[in-house]
């Protein structure tokens, strides 16, 4: 168990909405003060809890501490420099939406492959059917805790299950050859989904980019959830493209071409850009 002070601005329920996307709580059972998470760890079925004060977080889980630290501070996103974030968009026309949302940070799943099976998943549907289709998933990976609470599988869990699985779950065959592909290449080795320095990150997209099924929304959305890359355009982003319209004013849609061009001053940041632009709207 440990425990992390919060900054003061630090936006709780930014964090827990995000994980309580799925109302069902099939893997991730969140309150008004905290989150509960079954998952796969080092291949062992392991759950997550955070417990949130006014000032503070205690986390707790199937793992030691120095583990826990790092993966509970990247899925709080402790370490991202929003400040100066916060102070470049003050004199944009973002500026009044990141002062009234002053401490929005990024949550993040809780590993990289995660982030990227979901972006998958929910590649051109809409979220509610992305859900079901994660739950039908996570069922068919079948690992549980005690409690009753399932683990979203890892790699080596997704990887065993055959085409016709995940064809039963309900992904169209592109999508399901795109999940057997990358769980492959992630349980064998062959791809760490790791990167720190803006060089790795661009690396890790080409990678990415080279397999069928996956484009730059997924590889932007998946290196923002599951890494903290904070500046990957997600100009394709229908609900991005909808902030901006609603922000700006617009009686007419903007499209992805637009998008990309008034995202494109807000580097590095346009990860950020995108948080506070869902923020907004909700």
């Amino acid at each position: 168990m440990i425990q992390r002070n919060l900054p003061h601005d630090y936006r709780r329920q930014a964090f827990l909405a995000f994980h309580g996307r799925d109302t069902q709580a099939l893997a991730e059972q969140v309150t008004a003060r905290g989150l509960r998470k079954g998952l796969l760890w080092q291949g062992r079925p392991v759950y997550l809890a955070f417990h949130f004060s006014d000032t503070d977080v205690v986390v707790s889980g199937d793992m030691d501490d120095a583990a826990l630290t790092t993966l509970a501070d990247n899925m709080l996103g402790l370490a991202q420099p929003i400040a100066l974030f916060e102070r470049m968009a003050l004199a944009t026309p973002l500026g009044r939406v990141v002062q009234a949302q002053q401490g929005l940070r990024i949550a993040l799943a809780a590993t990289p492959f995660e982030a990227l099976t979901w972006a998958i998943t929910s590649q051109q549907i809409s979220v509610p059917a992305a859900l079901a289709m994660r739950r039908k998933l996570i069922r068919a990976a079948g690992v549980r805790l005690p409690d009753g609470l399932y683990c979203y599988p890892d790699a080596a869990r997704l990887a065993a299950l055959t085409e016709e699985i995940f064809r039963g779950v309900g992904f169209p065959r592109s999508k399901a050859m795109t999940l057997a592909v990358v769980s492959r290449l992630v349980a064998d080795g062959e791809w760490v989904l790791q990167a720190a320095t803006e060089a790795e990150f661009q690396a890790l997209a080409q990678r990415l980019l080279a397999i069928p099924g996956i484009g730059p929304w997924t590889v932007n959305y998946s290196l923002m959830r599951g890494l903290g890359y904070l500046d990957g355009s997600l100009h394709g982003d229908a609900g991005v493209r909808r902030g901006i319209q609603h922000l700006l004013a617009r009686p007419e849609a903007v499209n992805a071409a637009f998008a990309r061009d008034w995202l494109a001053p807000f580097a590095p940041w346009r990860g950020l850009v995108a948080a506070h632009l869902w923020a907004f709207q909700d």
